[in-house]
């Protein structure tokens, strides 16, 4: 038997699979949490080329072109980690409600029974 948290997350997942499932919400609703893992990468590589470009001109010897790749390369690192995480989590929630349906029609079956 389903307990009434299951039922609703039955309801709401029926109500919000598709809206769920496009580019465009899976990007959206992963933003804020790849910005957490990425924006402290991003202010330590402004920090460092703003006030201590010096330092690190002198260690690498490369040129200051080198900082927008980085920019570039952690702004879609944090895409990526954005899509991927939500794709994710609808993977996860798209089995959770399989399973659901599966015990609920299970459980409907053996209704009659008792």
């Amino acid at each position: 038997m389903l307990t009434q948290q299951q039922v609703d997350f039955i309801a709401y997942w029926e109500k919000n699979k598709d809206v769920q499932n496009t580019f465009n919400s899976k990007l959206i609703r992963g933003l804020p949490m790849a910005s957490v893992f990425c924006l402290p990468i991003l202010l330590l590589v402004l920090f460092i080329y703003l006030y201590v470009p010096d330092w690190y001109f002198k260690i690498s010897k490369t040129s200051g072109s080198s900082f927008f790749v980085v920019i570039i390369a952690v702004l879609i690192a944090t895409v990526f980690y954005a899509f991927v995480r939500m794709h994710f989590k609808w993977e996860m929630n798209d089995n959770l409600y399989k399973q659901l349906k599966q015990k609920q029609k299970k459980d409907s079956l053996m209704q009659p029974l008792r």
